[in-house]
C-alpha cells in the first residue's frame, strides 16, 4: 500500500469521526435545550398573610370611641345638626362663665361663626377641581361618583386637628381624623411612634407600608402615614359594608391614566387656578421640591 494512498485513508476516518462528534454533540445541545424548556419555571415563594387577633371588647369599645356622636348613613344636614348642638354645648359653659354683656355677645357671634364654617366647607366632587385634590384628603374621594365632603376643625381642649366627613350618595361612610404633629417633639414625629400609641390603646392591627388597620364588622379603622407630603398623622372610620359598593363604583367612573410630574402639578396649583387651602400644603409642596433635588 502506497504512501499517498495510507494518508488518503487516514485523512477520510479522521474526517468521519470529526463528523460524528459533533453530531453527536449537536444531538447533546439540542436534547440539553429542550430539557431546559421542558423545565417548569421556579415559583415564587409564597408571602404568609400574618394574622392579627381581633380587637378585644374593650379595644372595640375605644375603636368605637373615634366614632364620637356620629353614625354611619347620617346625612350633612344630621352631621351639621349634632356638631351644631355639640359646639352650643362649648359656648354656653363659656357664656356662664362670664357676667359681661359685651364678653357674651362676642362670644354668641364667634359661636356662630363657627357653624357658618361648618356649612360652608361642604364640597361635592363632580369633576370640577377643588382646592382639596391636593391635599391631606385627596386619596380619600373620587369625582364624578356620589362623594361630598365636610369638614370641621376641632381645636379644642387643645386639640389641633381636621375631621374629614365624606358622603356617598348624601349617607356619611367614612371619617377621616387629620392630626398635626406639630406639637410632638421632635423623635416623636414619626409614624413608628404614633403607630405604637395606637397599638397600646387599640392592641395590634394588620401592618401595610404606610398604615395599621383594625377590623369588626362594624367599623374598620386605620392608622395613616401622611408625615412625607403633609407632616400629619391620619385617623379613618369607614363602614366596611360600603367599601366593595364604592370600589366599584370609583373603577366604572376612572378616567384614563395619565403620566404625571408631580413637580409640574405643584407649580400648576401655585400659578393658576384654586389653590389648595387646607395648611398642610405647605408641607407637601416642599416635600415634593426637596425631593426632586
Amino acid at each position: 500500500m502506497s504512501r499517498v494512498f495510507r494518508f488518503r485513508r487516514l485523512a477520510a476516518l479522521a474526517t468521519t469521526f470529526v463528523i460524528g462528534l459533533g453530531l453527536s454533540l449537536g444531538a447533546g445541545l439540542a436534547d440539553a435545550a429542550k430539557a431546559k424548556k421542558k423545565k417548569p419555571p421556579a415559583t415564587k415563594p409564597v408571602k404568609k398573610e400574618v394574622k392579627v387577633a381581633p380587637p378585644n371588647a374593650e379595644q372595640k369599645k375605644a375603636l368605637g370611641e373615634l366614632m364620637g356622636a356620629f353614625t354611619f348613613n347620617m346625612s350633612k344636614d344630621q352631621v351639621v345638626i349634632q356638631l351644631t348642638k355639640s359646639i352650643d354645648e362649648r359656648y354656653a359653659d363659656q357664656i356662664k362663665a362670664t357676667s359681661d354683656v359685651y364678653a357674651q355677645d362676642k362670644l354668641r357671634k364667634e359661636k356662630n361663626k363657627e357653624v357658618t364654617r361648618i356649612k360652608q366647607s361642604y364640597a361635592e366632587f363632580t369633576g370640577k377641581k377643588t382646592g382639596w385634590d391636593v391635599s391631606v384628603i385627596d386619596e380619600e374621594f373620587r369625582h364624578n361618583t356620589e362623594e361630598s365632603m365636610l369638614v370641621y376643625w376641632e381645636n379644642q381642649g387643645g386639640k389641633n386637628q381636621r375631621r374629614f366627613f365624606f358622603f356617598h350618595g348624601g349617607k356619611l361612610w367614612k371619617m377621616f381624623i387629620a392630626i398635626d404633629t406639630k406639637q410632638l417633639a421632635d423623635d416623636q414625629r414619626n409614624f413608628d411612634f404614633f403607630r405604637g400609641l395606637m397599638e397600646a390603646r387599640y392592641g395590634k392591627g394588620a401592618k401595610e407600608t404606610d398604615r395599621e388597620i383594625w377590623k369588626v364588622p362594624e367599623f374598620e379603622v386605620q392608622a395613616v402615614n401622611k408625615m412625607a407630603f403633609y407632616g400629619a398623622f391620619g385617623l379613618m372610620i369607614q363602614n366596611p359594608a360600603m367599601l366593595t359598593a364604592i370600589a366599584e363604583i370609583r373603577a366604572a367612573n376612572a378616567p384614563a391614566k395619565k403620566d404625571k410630574d408631580a413637580i409640574i402639578e405643584v407649580i400648576k396649583e401655585r400659578e393658576g387656578g384654586e389653590k389648595p387651602n387646607l395648611d398642610e400644603n405647605k408641607d407637601a409642596v416642599d416635600a415634593i421640591i426637596s425631593g426632586a433635588k
